[in-house]
């Protein structure tokens, strides 16, 4: 489900929330402004001070990547290189010129040009792995703000609770005061606290996880494409290629990738 990051960290803050008010709390004390600029924009500053710019620019992009990416379609990438197996097989490897330019992902694309031109097999292997490692250091460096924002966050919380502290301190002469002042000192603590380990960590565990599914995707596709090149046989390609898929996603299409090879060859056709 491409949601289901978003619906953990609403069921998260629901029940943050149901909790605090079975408490007896306000739940809505977190909503004060001082609290939130000094933990929310502090954060910011420093995750800026220590990102680059690239990666800063990047975190829109990491938002509706974490919490709307699809997942890698195994079977259909699986499916498709059969296809490609399969027309090379019977008809050549230059067979496949005319469908170079039609296939959508650029990876692909790329290691099956290289094939269709003749390029040999340990240079397109190392080009494709570079490509495939490069993409995960890019990842790496993208998720860093959110790392590093996780780590900043309660320690922001607990400067602005200090603040809050020193105000307190220097009001000792109205004791009336001193409860609520008190009380809104540490909001900013909780504030920390919760984004870094409500939204966050989180985010950036999810943005690791889809960088490795994507590293193991395109892990699957060089095989494929060095299988092809080597000219073997469709069937022996499928089963070399099913084991990239998780068991509990093979059911359907494991068969069907293994010993459809000619319904996925007339598709790529």
């Amino acid at each position: 489900m491409k949601a289901f990051s978003l619906i953990g960290i609403v069921v998260c803050v629901g029940g943050l929330f149901l909790g605090a008010t079975m408490e007896g709390s306000n739940v809505m004390a977190v909503l004060s402004p001082s609290a939130m600029s000094i933990v929310l924009v502090g954060t910011l500053g420093a995750s800026m001070a220590g990102s680059s710019f690239e990666s800063i620019k990047a975190i829109p992009m990491c938002f509706k990547a974490a919490f709307m990416a699809d997942p890698p379609d195994m079977n259909g990438r699986l499916q498709e290189l059969v296809g490609y197996a399969e027309k090379a097989r019977r008809d050549g490897l230059l067979a496949l010129d005319e469908q170079v330019g039609s296939i959508e992902d650029g990876f692909t694309r790329k290691g099956l040009q290289m094939v269709v031109d003749g390029t040999d097999p340990d240079v397109v292997a190392e080009v494709l792995e570079l490509e495939n490692d490069n993409m995960k250091k890019r990842h790496k460096a993208n998720i860093q703000p959110f790392e590093k924002a996780g780590g900043y966050a309660p320690t922001m919380g607990i400067i602005g609770t200090v603040f809050g502290l020193i105000h307190v301190l220097e009001n000792l002469s109205a004791p009336e005061t001193l409860g609520p002042s008190i009380s809104a000192a540490f909001v900013a603590t909780l504030l920390g606290i919760a984004s870094a380990n409500v939204f966050y960590l989180p985010v950036a565990a999810r943005l690791k996880g889809l960088s490795e599914e994507e590293h193991h995707f395109r892990a699957m596709t060089i095989e494929g494409v060095l299988a092809i090149q080597a000219g073997e046989n469709p069937r022996t390609i499928a089963e070399k290629l099913v084991t990239f898929v998780p068991p509990a996603q093979r059911a359907a299409d494991a068969a069907a990738g293994a010993g459809a090879a000619p319904n996925a060859a007339k598709q790529a056709a």
